[in-house]
């Protein structure tokens, strides 16, 4: 089975995971001022550990968004230097995927709500259905949109999962779908790296200069935080890709 290396900094943990055969490794790290500084390290230890080379990874998952604007831009762009820098394909994984993923794997639920808290008095959400005892990916329901919390709409009875229910417990008060919420489950790599080997099984792999991230927010222009966070994800991932070889 291909070896799959993965990167998720959508929300305030920053997480990597290394898949290999049907073993997961991983690493993550919370309260970093900035993603880009903590990924790079991570993945050296996870490579480490592995005994292997940047070179031996078949390919580069990372959490494509919805989710943090600067977040999801840093998870595409340190991928892309990597992909670069070793000349390995990439593979985007949208970032409720994997929180569907995840839920399913702590759960067993078949129909899921993932709703990813997404600032500004909004949030992430889709619905999706696992059929049988499939554990990949599943059907998707409802496709990732941006709404207030009061406009989420899921089809029938479904495990509700992610943090926007914690943080708009008021808009959410009262509706049934809400009720035992798991505000804890997030996107991670772990999840990411397991649907970035479906999908590039699946050929659904791209070369880094077509990598992008999935915006659901218009994004109007960068604040001077926001500007140099993507800068600095894009010189430390070139610089990155060459340590880690």
């Amino acid at each position: 089975m291909p070896t799959i290396l993965a990167i998720e900094t959508s929300s305030e943990m920053a997480s990597c995971a290394l898949l290999r055969g049907d073993a997961v490794i991983s690493r993550s790290s919370s309260g970093v001022r900035t993603h880009s500084a903590a990924v790079l390290p991570m993945i050296q230890e996870l490579l480490a550990e592995a005994g292997i080379a940047l070179a031996d990874v078949d390919a580069v998952a990372y959490g494509s968004g919805p989710g943090s604007f600067t977040g999801v831009r840093t998870a595409c762009g340190v991928a892309q230097g990597l992909g670069f820098g070793a000349e390995v394909p990439l593979v985007p994984v949208v970032t409720l995927d994997a929180m569907a993923l995840a839920c399913r794997q702590q759960f067993g639920s078949t129909d899921i709500l993932a709703v990813l808290d997404a600032r500004m008095g909004e949030v992430y959400w889709a619905q999706y259905r696992y059929a049988g005892d499939a554990a990949g990916a599943p059907d998707v329901v409802q496709a990732p949109v941006l709404s207030a919390p009061e406009a989420v709409a899921p089809q029938g009875q479904v495990t509700a999962c992610g943090n926007g229910f914690p943080a708009y417990a008021d808009a959410f008060a009262g509706k049934a779908f809400a009720a035992g919420a798991h505000g804890d489950v997030m996107p991670h790599a772990v999840q990411i790296a397991q649907l970035g080997r479906i999908a590039f099984k699946a050929g659904q792999g791209v070369t880094a200069a077509e990598a992008q991230p999935l915006y659901l927010r218009n994004k109007i222009a960068y604040t001077s935080a926001e500007r140099r966070e993507m800068n600095a994800s894009a010189s430390a991932a070139g610089a990155g890709a060459k340590a880690v070889a």
